[in-house]
């Protein structure tokens, strides 16, 4: 009976500072990529959208109007800032999951060790 009590509140403390852990790998990552000191993982890339249309007519106009329009709007919002803050918005959501479960598995660890006391 000793032994599993012992077993068990091994167990508990392996849980606790695994999810500890975790949130503490978490946050230290978060703070290294939103001071610059490594980049965001790039889940979204910026692709050249550029197609050749030979002859002058209604496509050729309709698509040298639309290249005009998309270069004022990346005048006004650059396409990789639009890139970055979506690499960085997917990060933050990726690193609030793994808080949520390294808080989990932490309090699990705690549940295993109020049930031996």
């Amino acid at each position: 009976m000793k032994i599993i009590i012992m077993t068990k509140k091994i167990f508990g403390w392996i849980l606790i500072i695994a999810g500890l852990a975790i949130i503490i790998a978490t946050l230290y990552f978060s703070y290294t990529i939103f001071t610059g000191k490594i980049k965001a993982p790039e889940l979204f890339k910026l692709e050249d959208s550029s197609a050749a249309v030979a002859g002058f007519d209604q496509k050729e106009l309709e698509k040298s109007l639309e290249e005009s329009i998309q270069e004022q709007i990346k005048n006004i919002v650059p396409s990789e800032f639009t890139i970055q803050l979506f690499n960085l918005i997917s990060w933050s959501i990726f690193a609030g999951l793994l808080i949520f479960g390294g808080a989990k598995i932490s309090a699990i660890g705690i549940k295993m060790l109020r049930k031996e006391s």
